[in-house]
């Protein structure tokens, strides 16, 4: 797979400090049968700062969006935490930004193809309604 999009989503499971990213890898694999996590990447509070996770590798189809066919042609990004409840905090909101610009490079998608999970599945609220959006698509144009 060559990704031609970036698909941003949330967990929607409160970020307790601890790794909820083997969690979510678990419940991915062990309960939905899928050979591993479905997003390719992930930021989440571990201890008392946010770090980039890896899940599958970028050239592996997803299974983050299933809807229009994402999963083959997108990256994967969930941060964790629940973003309907809280905003992202600066950090987080900051890696994101940079690995989404890196991301970019690497794969020469333009920011347009920078998508919410919620533009595809419209019954999902991903990244969260407090997430900041507009604030965000600015900061990659």
């Amino acid at each position: 797979m060559i990704p031609e999009y970036i698909v941003i989503h949330h967990s929607l499971t409160a970020d307790s400090q601890t790794v909820s990213w083997g969690a979510i890898r678990k419940y991915h694999v062990e309960t939905l049968g899928w050979k591993a996590i479905g997003y390719h990447w992930g930021i989440e509070l571990i201890g008392d700062r946010h770090e980039i996770l890896k899940g599958r590798m970028d050239d592996e189809a997803g299974a983050h969006c299933k809807e229009q066919g994402m999963n083959s042609k997108s990256i994967g990004i969930c941060l964790v935490g629940n973003f309907d409840l809280v905003a992202p905090n600066s950090h987080q909101t900051s890696l994101l930004l940079d690995l989404t610009d890196f991301l970019m490079r690497q794969y020469e998608i333009p920011w347009q193809n920078v998508k919410r999970h919620s533009d595809y599945a419209t019954y999902k609220s991903c990244p969260g309604t407090l997430f900041p959006w507009d604030a965000f698509t600015a900061s990659i144009q």
